[in-house]
């Protein structure tokens, strides 16, 4: 197999990915991967996966299709604590710097995913194009914890004290910094936000998580869109057919129009 990555070979192992040149390598620690496409789009954008890479991937195959590069980085199941959204940090510093990536990331949350991609974005929305929420935890008080109408995860809801480093239950439920708590920066940078759910999920209950943050978003004056799905539980996440989420991310990246330059 051949690298079609005009930068430059990708350190690691070379696979097959759905029929793309997948490498693997190890960034500050992490194991990480790059998917690449059969032509890349110009201005090297990507989307960035961030936890359970290759579950029902519709939109990043559509986006590989269409010239997109697709990246992951294993973080060990940290829920977005301040250590992984370290390595976040070097990640990205590493495609861009090293590999000419875009500087702004299509964000993509699954479930725990949307923890890393709101707690990552607030540090610098700079580096953001829009995020992409599928049935997303904003409010780990919702889930893992289960203190609201969820069936809460008890064993994941320890993990997440000691990945945080919480010394008590109740330091953890005074924490200010869930995303529904941090909206501020990312409306104000106008990052937009797409959502899809399921309105029947009691494992992440979208009223705690997506219905908060919507409405709390737009009061902020951000763009939020929402996609539900009626009678769907958690799973299966993502459409059959991922054309309006496609269609969202391409609207928000290479259509976007760039500002006029500024003396």
């Amino acid at each position: 197999m051949t690298n079609s990555c005009a930068h430059g070979p990708f350190p690691g192992t070379v696979s097959d990915y759905n029929g793309y040149l997948r490498h693997d390598f190890v960034v500050d620690g992490c194991d990480c991967l790059v998917v690449c496409p059969h032509a890349e789009v110009p201005g090297r954008h990507w989307i960035w996966r961030a936890e359970f890479f290759d579950h029902r991937p519709d939109t990043d195959l559509a986006l590989l299709a269409l010239g997109f590069h697709l990246a992951y980085m294993d973080v060990q199941n940290t829920f977005g604590c301040p250590r992984a959204m370290d390595h976040f940090d070097a990640f990205h510093a590493f495609l861009t710097r090293e590999y000419g990536f875009h500087r702004r990331a299509v964000l993509e949350g699954y479930s725990r995913g949307g923890l890393y991609c709101y707690n990552w974005a607030r540090r610098d929305p700079s580096r953001v194009a829009c995020i992409y929420g599928d049935a997303p935890v904003c409010d780990f008080k919702s889930w893992p914890a289960g203190k609201g109408t969820g069936r809460g995860n008890p064993p994941e809801w320890e993990k997440l004290l000691r990945d945080y480093g919480f010394a008590s239950e109740e330091e953890a439920l005074a924490y200010d910094g869930n995303p529904v708590d941090n909206l501020a920066p990312l409306a104000a940078a106008g990052i937009p936000i797409i959502h899809v759910f399921g309105d029947a999920d009691e494992d992440v209950p979208w009223e705690e998580n997506t219905g908060v943050m919507f409405g709390r978003y737009t009061a902020l004056g951000g763009h939020m869109e929402l996609i539900r799905k009626p009678g769907v539980a958690h799973h299966p996440h993502s459409l059959d057919d991922p054309t309006p989420i496609v269609e969202f991310i391409l609207k928000h990246t290479v259509q976007a129009v760039s500002p006029p330059a500024t003396e």
